[in-house]
C-alpha cells in the first residue's frame, strides 16, 4: 500500500515537473515590452511605452493570422546581462516573437545580439547607439524611433551653424554615451566647430558639480550632454547652480524628449534645443494619437512612446502580410512596407534603420505657453536623408 502509494506521488510529482518545464503554447503571437520601469530612464520609456504597444495592439484589432495577441513585459534594470536572461527566457520558453522598446544601448545591443542567434525580431526604440543598425546590424534587427547620428545632425549641426563653434562634453560612461558624442563630434568638426574637451560621467549620478566645473572652466561655448533621462534633467539643474548659462555657455541636451521637459519645468528647461522625431501638438494625426494616450497615462508621448506604438504596430502589419510568424519573412515585409502612422511616415532602410523626418526644436519661455504641454517651438525640419546613415555609410555588414 505504502509503495503503491509512493510510486503514485513520485510519479504525479514527475508528471507536474514536465507540465511546468513544457514550453509555453506557440499559439498566438506574442510581444516582449522590455525597458527601464524603476531607473533612470523610467518615465523616458517605461510604463508610458508599454502602454503605447497596448494601444498599438487594440488599433490592430487584438488578433493576426487569426491568433490573438499577447504582450508581456519585464524591467531591465538597465543591465545587459539581466536583460539578455530575460530574452533568452522569453524566446526559449515563453515563445515571444518579438522583443521590442530595449532603452540603453549596451542592452539593446546585447539583445540584438541574441535575437540573432535565436532567429528572432527586435525593434529597437529607446536605445541611441547608431551601431544598431550599423557595425552591430543582423537579419532579424530594426532600430526605429532616432540614433545619435540623427540627434548630432538635429542639435548638433544646427548649433555649430549659429556659432556655438567649440564645444566640451557630459558624456555617459556607456555605449550610448559613447556613440553620442563620437557623432556629434563629427558633426561640429564637419561644420568647422572645435571639441575642446570631454568628461565621463557614470550613469545615474546624484552629483554632476565636478563634472560641471570642468565643463565652466573649459570656456566652451556649447555644453554637449551626451546623456539621457533623469542623468540629463538633473545636470541641467545642477548647471543652473553654477550658474553655467547665466555666465554665457549654452546648454544642448544631445537627447532630450517632453518628458525631461515637463519633468524640469519650463523656468529650467526654456532655451534648451533639442531634436525630437514626435511632437503631440505637430499635426491632427500626432494629436488625435496623443490625447488618447494622455487619457490612459496623464502624460503626453514623446517620440519613444509613440516610436514603440508604430514599432508594435508595423511588426503586426508585416506579420499579417507575410502570412506568417517566420522571420524570415517578417523581416522581409518590415523592409518593403511603408511606415505611415501617428508617429511618422518613413522607410526601412537594407541595414534596419527606420527612416522618417525628425524636427528641431526650442523649448518655449513660460510666457509663450498656452496650455498644458505647450513646451515646443519648431526651429526646423530635419529631412530623414540627411539625419541618418545611409546604407552605404552606416557600416552594417549585411549591406556590403
Amino acid at each position: 500500500m505504502k509503495s503503491g502509494y509512493l510510486f503514485g506521488s513520485l510519479a504525479a510529482v514527475a508528471a507536474c515537473s514536465l507540465f511546468l518545464a513544457a514550453p509555453a503554447s506557440a499559439q498566438g503571437v506574442k510581444i516582449g515590452i522590455l525597458n527601464d520601469q524603476s531607473g533612470v530612464y523610467a518615465d523616458y520609456g517605461g510604463k508610458y511605452s508599454l502602454e503605447a504597444a497596448r494601444m498599438a495592439v487594440e488599433d490592430f484589432g487584438g488578433e493576426v493570422l487569426g491568433q490573438k495577441i499577447e504582450i508581456v513585459t519585464a524591467d531591465h534594470q538597465n543591465k545587459p546581462d539581466l536583460a539578455t536572461a530575460i530574452a533568452r527566457r522569453w524566446y526559449e520558453v515563453e515563445n515571444v516573437d518579438m522583443i521590442t522598446e530595449l532603452t540603453t544601448s549596451s542592452v539593446a545591443l546585447a539583445v540584438q545580439e541574441l535575437s540573432k542567434e535565436k532567429k528572432k525580431i527586435d525593434i529597437v526604440v529607446g536605445a541611441a547607439t547608431s551601431r544598431i543598425s550599423g557595425d552591430a546590424c543582423t537579419p532579424y534587427s530594426f532600430h526605429w524611433a532616432y540614433d545619435t547620428r540623427a540627434l548630432a545632425v538635429g542639435t548638433g549641426g544646427a548649433l555649430t551653424e549659429a556659432g556655438g563653434n567649440t564645444w566640451f562634453f557630459l558624456t555617459a560612461d556607456y555605449a550610448f554615451g559613447y556613440a553620442l558624442e563620437k557623432d556629434t563630434s563629427d558633426i561640429v568638426t564637419s561644420k568647422g566647430g572645435k571639441v575642446v574637451g570631454q568628461v565621463r560621467v557614470p550613469l545615474n549620478s546624484s552629483d554632476f558639480s565636478s563634472f560641471l566645473l570642468q565643463a565652466q572652466s573649459s570656456k566652451a561655448k556649447i555644453i554637449g550632454l551626451a546623456n539621457a533621462g533623469l542623468d540629463t534633467t538633473n545636470s541641467i539643474k545642477q548647471a543652473a547652480e553654477f550658474g553655467i548659462v547665466r555666465g554665457g555657455q549654452k546648454l544642448a541636451g544631445l537627447l532630450m524628449t517632453i518628458s525631461e521637459v515637463h519633468g524640469l519645468g519650463l523656468d529650467a528647461a526654456q532655451g534648451l534645443v533639442l531634436t525630437e522625431g514626435f511632437y503631440w501638438d505637430h499635426d491632427a494625426a500626432s494629436r488625435a494619437f496623443s490625447e488618447r494616450f494622455m487619457k490612459r497615462t496623464g502624460h503626453m508621448p514623446s517620440m519613444i512612446h509613440a516610436g514603440t506604438y508604430s514599432a508594435t504596430l508595423s511588426y503586426l502589419k508585416a506579420v499579417k502580410a507575410a502570412g506568417t510568424k517566420d522571420s524570415e519573412a517578417v523581416a522581409a515585409k518590415l523592409k518593403e512596407l511603408p511606415v505611415d502612422d501617428a508617429f511618422a511616415k518613413g522607410k526601412v532602410l537594407a541595414n534596419g534603420r527606420m527612416v522618417h523626418d525628425l524636427y528641431l526644436f526650442e523649448v518655449k519661455k513660460p510666457s509663450e505657453s498656452k496650455k498644458p504641454w505647450d513646451y515646443y517651438k519648431q526651429i526646423a525640419v530635419v529631412p530623414g536623408d540627411q539625419a541618418f546613415f545611409t546604407v552605404k555609410d552606416s557600416g552594417c555588414p549585411l549591406t556590403k
